[in-house]
């Protein structure tokens, strides 16, 4: 299938799904905790941390980006010889996750309320080994959440892969800037951690959502 073959308002949906599940997956503690934590003992400026979450959130889709590609290469390969199967594929992998997300949602104890302080403590390393550390970090960590996505655009060209890319690095960066602006300006860190048990049952329900838009797209 063209580009010019997938309907506009099937575009939008998938384009739209995917920022929003970049947002709420970028909203999990690990993709913005550590900026946090980083930050504070190293000194930095808001300026300087969301320049280092601009970094390693960029550096986490292109792995994810590369990830992707390959497992699109590998797909349509399979679907030369198995036709029609990488949409089904795809779709039971959004279930999978969404229902596995949903699971750990439910079975997760609260986070108490309440606990120490943070103190800040003093900066161990150097500015540079901290902001490439961190860096490192995220791209060593691929979104696997975000993987099925590319799945299910495989056959819709190079342009619509594109695009689901630079969707994809506008979600995660704007989710890790969000939150680790609202932890360092003052907010609880524990409520916001709190918060993300939540966040993982929205972001199953929007996984399964992903998938059935796949496979009513069959139909």
């Amino acid at each position: 299938m063209s580009p010019s073959d997938l309907q506009p308002s099937l575009l939008v949906s998938l384009l739209l799904g995917g920022l929003v599940t970049a947002f709420l997956h970028a909203a999990l503690p690990t993709h913005w905790l550590p900026f946090v934590l980083v930050g504070q003992a190293q000194r930095w400026s808001l300026a300087t941390t969301l320049w280092s979450v601009l970094a390693a959130g960029l550096a986490h889709i292109a792995v994810t980006a590369v990830v992707g590609g390959l497992i699109v290469a590998a797909g349509l390969a399979l679907d030369q010889w198995v036709a029609g199967v990488l949409p089904w594929v795809s779709a039971g992998l959004l279930f999978v996750l969404g229902l596995f997300y949903l699971t750990r949602a439910t079975l997760m104890k609260p986070v108490p309320a309440s606990g120490p302080e943070l103190e800040t403590p003093e900066a161990t390393v150097s500015q540079a080994a901290a902001f490439w550390g961190l860096v490192a970090v995220m791209a060593a960590s691929p979104g696997e959440v975000l993987l099925p996505l590319y799945l299910s655009s495989a056959e819709e060209g190079l342009m619509v892969l594109g695009l689901l890319t630079l969707v994809l690095a506008v979600g995660t960066v704007l989710g890790m800037a969000v939150f680790t602006t609202l932890a360092r300006a003052g907010a609880s860190i524990l409520k916001l951690e709190r918060w993300a048990r939540y966040e993982g049952a929205i972001l199953g329900l929007a996984l399964i959502g992903l998938g059935l838009l796949v496979v009513l797209h069959q139909h």
